[in-house]
């Protein structure tokens, strides 16, 4: 998914804009909206996550009922919040996943995006309540709690970016159940070739048929 607004930030670029105006914000997304759920810049785009779901279920190639989500940092909990709105998918695997457990978050590390939220209310003393209010609305731990699919959850226990505790929130509150691999001696960067070895080994457990006719191919 092409995760509006941010074409310039990272990767090789995007083209999905986001045209809705925001008032006084800090620099970068966290606290664009921030002052009512209904204006936030997270709740257009879990909306975006789920439809980018109903798009590829609509796809000729694709068995709509063998349909699951992934993500890394921004894009786990993206995924996670994607799993607790969208019914009938078979899993979710977030990476390290960014946007579980605001206040706690904003608490253990002073490192961005995480970083955005102190500075704002830096600025906005008497802001904190509405603030916290509504990234409740969009903290991916309630998206956890939601979910209808079970879950594997990567963990960096170094990570100063994603507080390991913050991820294990979203995996502990999980409705249906949440597989956690930690890596005791890695930071943001997760597990990475490890971890998409251990996804592509618990997908095809939920999917054998889908495994078998891979490995046939």
């Amino acid at each position: 998914m092409d995760t509006r607004g941010q074409g310039s930030v990272s990767g090789t670029g995007g083209a999905t804009p986001d045209p809705h105006g925001t008032g006084p914000s800090a620099p970068g997304f966290l606290t664009r909206g921030i002052h009512d759920p209904a204006e936030y810049y997270y709740r257009r785009v879990f909306t975006d996550a789920a439809l980018a779901v109903d798009a590829v279920r609509s796809l000729d190639a694709v068995d709509a009922a063998r349909v699951a989500v992934t993500g890394t940092s921004q894009g786990g909990g993206i995924a996670l919040a994607a799993a607790g709105l969208v019914d009938g998918l078979v899993g979710a695997m977030p990476d390290v996943p960014f946007l579980c457990a605001f206040e706690r978050a904003v608490g253990l590390t002073d490192h961005d995006p995480y970083g955005e939220i102190v500075r704002y209310l830096a600025v906005h003393h008497d802001a904190a309540d509405t603030v916290f209010r509504t990234l409740s609305y969009f903290d991916a731990v309630n998206f956890a709690r939601r979910a209808s699919a079970p879950a594997l959850v990567s963990v960096a226990l170094m990570d100063p970016i994603c507080p390991p505790s913050t991820v294990f929130a979203a995996a502990n509150h999980h409705a249906v159940g949440a597989e956690v691999v930690e890596y005791a001696f890695n930071q943001h960067e997760g597990g990475k070739g490890a971890q998409w070895l251990r996804q592509v080994a618990w997908l095809a457990q939920r999917m054998p048929e889908a495994s078998a006719a891979a490995m046939a191919g």
